[in-house]
């Protein structure tokens, strides 16, 4: 190809020595309906499914996941650990519901995930006792004369999941706390979030001996990242638990506050914690696909050190949801042909957690197009990989220099390449 054609291409550069956020790693959600769909796959599908999220060598080596405390929307039904109502001392406190399926499964997953596996626990709601509206659903907030019990729930689910020999990485605080939703959910201004942390679980962890478990507040939406953060982070005593903010997609993308946050607070960590697409399974959706790649660029360039999806397995439905809220899934079950149909949004989440392992280090990328979205990441091994994403309708070519190599390459429309450079 002639110089003149060359120089006049757009031009993506990568340069690995100058290093930001150390990435945590990549995941899914174990939901009781992911567990159960899981449970009824024929056993070769069953196993499928495991290697392809979990095997590092055919799949996508998945090592930071999420699983829910006391029942989600993504349940069966209602329930809770701690059901007996005025049970201060929580003696009745059990995780049998979650053996039936939501154990086995990740259980499984850690045999075959090629390490450690992070675990970040959620709650959607207390127990419909410890509430103001008396139920789980519908929002309602906790009763501050059982925050006390509340906070010893963290504690007892964290014991409780590590004796069966799970290991929990951290706890959010409460799942989408500004949002009353018909299904399981808890309200909390910031204010009361902050205080909660400072007043109860962060004593109650470290009480316990539990100080090593990290505390993830807000797990909601970009949009109010930056001041309900701002709330907690602003109280030095509150701030002390906290390791960082969690958050969602479900709103305007506000990439710019995720970034901003950092600036504001460089010694919190950002996680994403939870997005899929809503509305239903989108059974071959491209664009489903794109959203990840859109989401997880921008992410990672503001400083983001994780990335966790939501389901990890859904029926053809989207289901099962408990009040009708079904979504999609990375991979969905069909369950007239016992067989895994795979969606695009799990081909685009192993462009990052394929090659961009844990413990490998964000480097500085950029691209002359702003049709060529771009991340880089080098790995503790010495690889170097570059994850560009060309949502235009046409095809881009242009050049492509890592440290001091240069190559031209082309990436079709609406497509995602990892380039790797190896050690």
């Amino acid at each position: 190809m002639a110089d003149a054609a060359i120089a006049g291409m757009p031009k993506l550069v990568v340069n690995s020595a100058r290093r930001f956020q150390r990435i945590e790693g990549f995941g899914g959600a174990f939901t009781e309906a992911a567990a159960t769909t899981w449970q009824k796959l024929p056993p070769a599908e069953a196993n499928a499914l495991l290697r392809a999220y979990f095997d590092a060598g055919a799949g996508h080596g998945y090592t930071f996941n999420r699983v829910h405390m006391n029942s989600c929307d993504f349940s069966l039904g209602n329930y809770a650990h701690a059901e007996v109502p005025g049970d201060e001392a929580l003696a009745h406190f059990n995780i049998d519901r979650d053996r039936r399926a939501l154990l086995p499964m990740i259980q499984a997953a850690m045999k075959v995930a090629p390490g450690p596996m992070k675990l970040l626990v959620s709650p959607w709601s207390p127990p419909a006792w410890m509430k103001t509206n008396g139920e789980m659903n519908n929002g309602g907030k906790l009763l501050a004369r059982h925050a006390k019990t509340w906070a010893q729930c963290y504690v007892k689910f964290v014991q409780a999941y590590e004796a069966e020999g799970v290991p929990i990485w951290g706890v959010s605080v409460q799942n989408e706390p500004d949002a009353v939703q018909r299904w399981d959910s808890c309200v909390y201004s910031a204010e009361e979030e902050r205080d909660f942390v400072r007043d109860h679980l962060g004593p109650a962890l470290h009480a316990a001996g539990l100080q090593r478990i990290r505390i993830v507040i807000w797990d909601h939406n970009r949009d109010q990242m930056v001041q309900r953060a701002d709330v907690v982070y602003s109280d030095p005593e509150a701030a002390k638990y906290v390791w960082g903010c969690g958050f969602h997609w479900y709103v305007e993308d506000h990439f710019d506050h995720v970034g901003l946050l950092h600036d504001a607070y460089p010694d919190k960590q950002l996680l994403f914690t939870e997005g899929c697409q809503e509305g239903g399974p989108h059974i071959g959706s491209w664009s489903t696909g794109e959203r990840y790649g859109r989401s997880i660029i921008n992410d990672l360039n503001r400083w983001t050190v994780g990335w966790i999806d939501w389901n990890l397995l859904l029926d053809e439905t989207g289901g099962p949801n408990h009040v009708g809220n079904l979504c999609s899934a990375p991979m969905l079950a069909d369950r007239e042909q016992n067989r895994l149909m795979p969606q695009s949004s799990y081909d685009y989440l192993g462009h990052f957690s394929r090659f961009i392992r844990p413990g490998a280090h964000r480097v500085l990328c950029s691209a002359s197009s702003q049709d060529l979205e771009c991340t880089a990441a080098l790995n503790e091994d010495g690889s170097i990989a570059v994850v560009v994403m060309n949502r235009s309708e046409r095809e881009h070519r242009f050049t492509l220099r890592i440290d001091g190599l240069a190559g031209v390459a082309a990436l079709p429309a609406r497509c995602i390449a990892t380039y790797l450079l190896p050690r």
